[in-house]
């Protein structure tokens, strides 16, 4: 069991957890960014719905099992905000270059291809049958899933240049998919739908709901899970992911029962990266990531620091010219460093009482940018419009202290 969940000691007891039979019917995985959470996550469902005994060996061959690796089994549901282009994008690599050089093909195969169903998992019907953008989120997974069967196993692939030209295809309507529909929250509507789907029996196997970052639910939503975690469906299993469990309302932190992730070490990152991307770069695996975003992530912290200097002595940004020249913020994580970039810089006005002040006004600011972007879908060309404006009156009416904190730098 877990044979893919790598360098993280919580595997023997989930194992023995469910070998014993003591797995509760909902739990929570927590722990840092990229340590696995959810691949544990889908490898539980898979384990819990196998079909033969003893269960949950990775080499099973069963019907369930091969739904499941290939991330298509029905009782299955997924839903939370994840930036998935960077691993398809990293995966994409991974899986022409193995074609290429005629070297682990089915393994980055297979990676790539379950690197996309990360995301069109979180699109299904079920979560969405209520929303006017169903049609055209299911235009965009129709597409992936045509595109996808041309490179599914077992089909025989292409040659290079034309499964090059299939892979480019499902890159940019994944990208077009995260960043038209991904938003930064789980809305009550989807807890209100899985609810409904999660009390519809079940002929055989096990249904599993998947919550990924279960910090990030809207009010409704956690009042609409914690009802549904009080009466459990008979035959459902729920696994929430966090990386902030303290986020996570405590009436919900209750009725789990929490396992613990940890960061990996560099060492062990590294060779994660070479197991799984076949690629010998040095970092974290985050790191590694966002080497495939469209602006590297030191040309973001020059944007940043740039912007920020120009609101502090009184110069109103280019707001325009600075979204085009970091891609519109697509994919949507390069506003994310982009904003945790001016969060760092202002913290260096945390000397004086007054710097105190603003720098509490200019996190809020901050997040104020990201909830509008993220949350309520506003531009992100109106957003950061609204953040000059905002960062510069807190600067003006606390004193020039950003400015002068800045200068010091």
């Amino acid at each position: 069991m877990y044979d893919n969940l790598l360098y993280q000691g919580v595997d023997s007891l989930l194992t023995a957890d469910i070998k014993n039979d003591n797995l509760p019917g909902s739990v929570l995985f927590s722990g840092p960014d990229a340590t696995g959470k959810l691949t544990a996550a889908l490898e539980t469902s898979r384990i819990l719905s196998c079909k033969n005994n003893p269960r949950g060996k990775w080499s099973c061959s069963c019907s369930s099992c091969m739904q499941h690796k290939a991330l298509v089994n029905s009782n299955t549901i997924l839903l939370g905000p994840r930036d998935c282009c960077l691993e398809i994008s990293a995966s994409k690599k991974a899986f022409l270059t193995a074609f290429y050089t005629g070297e682990h093909v089915e393994a980055t195969r297979y990676l790539f291809v379950r690197s996309v169903r990360k995301l069109t998992m979180r699109f299904n019907p079920i979560l969405w049958q209520d929303s006017k953008k169903l049609s055209k989120i299911s235009s965009y997974t129709s597409t992936l899933d045509e595109l996808l069967e041309e490179i599914d196993p077992p089909r025989e692939l292409p040659q290079y240049e034309e499964l090059s030209k299939i892979c480019d295809k499902i890159e940019k309507e994944a990208l077009g998919l995260e960043e038209e529909f991904m938003y930064d929250s789980i809305s009550i509507s989807h807890i209100r739908n899985l609810s409904s789907w999660a009390r519809i029996s079940l002929s055989e196997g096990k249904k599993v709901i998947i919550i990924e970052k279960a910090e990030r639910m809207l009010e409704g939503a956690r009042n609409a899970l914690l009802k549904i975690l009080e009466e459990p469906p008979e035959n459902t299993m729920f696994i929430l992911t966090t990386s902030k469990r303290n986020s996570v309302m405590p009436t919900i932190l209750s009725r789990v029962r929490t396992y613990n992730f940890t960061a990996r070490t560099d060492v062990q990152s590294k060779e994660i990266i070479d197991r799984v991307y076949h690629d010998e770069s040095e970092g974290t695996i985050q790191q590694y990531l966002q080497t495939f975003l469209a602006i590297p992530p030191q040309k973001i912290k020059e944007y940043t620091h740039n912007f920020y200097k120009e609101i502090v002595n009184g110069i109103i940004p280019d707001v325009a010219s600075l979204v085009k020249e970091c891609n519109k913020f697509d994919p949507r994580i390069l506003l994310q460093l982009f904003l945790e970039n001016i969060y760092q810089i202002q913290k260096s006005a945390l000397t004086s009482s007054k710097g105190v002040e603003a720098s509490s006004q200019c996190t809020k600011a901050v997040r104020d940018c990201w909830n509008n972007v993220t949350v309520y879908n506003m531009s992100v060309e109106a957003s950061l419009e609204q953040l000059v404006k905002e960062i510069a009156l807190i600067n003006r009416l606390n004193e020039n202290v950003l400015k002068q904190a800045y200068d010091k730098l």
